[in-house]
């Protein structure tokens, strides 16, 4: 799975399909193996599968982190760069990593950029990064004081009960707020939407912003990117601790196909790297990320 990762990386990272089969649009001429990528006249290509419309992790004008980290790695190889567009929905995988170009036996693109360690549709690198879920708010409201689960419990009862709570189906918070008994309160959202104009970070861009959820619990990234974006920084968002019984944080990896080790190597000797570059775009973009041991990295975000 895709950030966009349970839920969203089930729409996330997390990571991650969603329904809706839409055209692939490869930049390039796509071939099967890595080292035998083009003609022996000109240099190799990383083919990149990505979703057109998805920030903050990629979009077609190449404004997502993700699309960053791609374009890193390609320059790192001293490779040309080249894009197979698929939204991140149901059929992602079959219709890039698995797809061939009509009539060839040459793969549409090889690497899946945001994919969690659990992932078992292709190799999966080693991790370039470890966020987690969080709460996004408007700035004051009343909830400023709410930085913690326990506080969002802690609200006087007649005051928690009038907040709409925002969040995507089947993610690990909706369990929480299920067994705490606040799922009445619940907007949901779905995380394979089968329009592919719309976006993960809807849920904080718009609904948030203009005041159809009080709260919206997304995968960090989405959160924090959206925040940090808002007008004079209304948005506040909140990264969250894995409560008792339930893991709200996730490893994020890339991913090639099972027989293409060569470059998964590859990928994995950039990500050890360039880890301090990878973590500077990662923190640009208003990620929150932890260390090995599930600790938040200090960030303008995490405090």
């Amino acid at each position: 799975m895709t950030p966009r990762i349970a839920a969203l990386l089930g729409a996330a990272v997390l990571y991650l399909a969603m329904p809706v089969p839409a055209a692939s649009q490869p930049a390039g001429q796509a071939v099967p193996k890595v080292e035998a990528k083009v003609e022996a006249d000109k240099r190799p290509v990383l083919r990149v599968c990505q979703d057109p419309n998805n920030l903050p992790f990629s979009r077609r004008d190449l404004a997502g982190f993700e699309n960053r980290i791609a374009a890193l790695f390609a320059q790192e190889l001293g490779w040309d760069i080249a894009y197979t567009w698929f939204p991140q929905r149901m059929g992602f995988i079959r219709n890039t990593l698995r797809a061939k170009e009509p009539g060839t036996d040459r793969f549409k693109c090889d690497l899946v950029t945001g994919v969690a360690t659990g992932f078992d549709l292709g190799a999966v690198t080693r991790p370039y990064y470890r966020s987690t879920y969080a709460m996004a708010y408007v700035g004051g409201n009343g909830l400023d004081g709410v930085r913690t689960l326990d506080d969002l419990l802690a609200l006087p009862p007649e005051r928690r009960a009038r907040l709409k709570l925002g969040v995507f189906g089947g993610s690990p918070v909706a369990d929480w707020l299920l067994a705490h008994g606040m799922m009445g309160q619940v907007v949901s959202y779905q995380p394979q939407s089968g329009d592919a104009e719309q976006y993960p970070g809807q849920i904080v861009e718009h609904d948030l912003a203009e005041g159809k959820v009080d709260i919206a619990f997304v995968w960090g990234p989405i959160a924090g990117y959206f925040a940090g974006r808002s007008p004079q920084h209304r948005i506040v968002a909140v990264p969250l601790a894995s409560p008792p019984g339930s893991r709200f944080d996730f490893e994020i990896a890339m991913a090639v196909r099972f027989a293409d080790k060569e470059l998964q190597q590859r990928i994995d000797g950039l990500i050890d790297r360039n880890r301090e570059r990878i973590g500077a775009i990662l923190a640009e973009y208003g990620v929150p990320l932890l260390d090995e041991q599930g600790r938040l990295i200090e960030t303008d975000l995490a405090r």
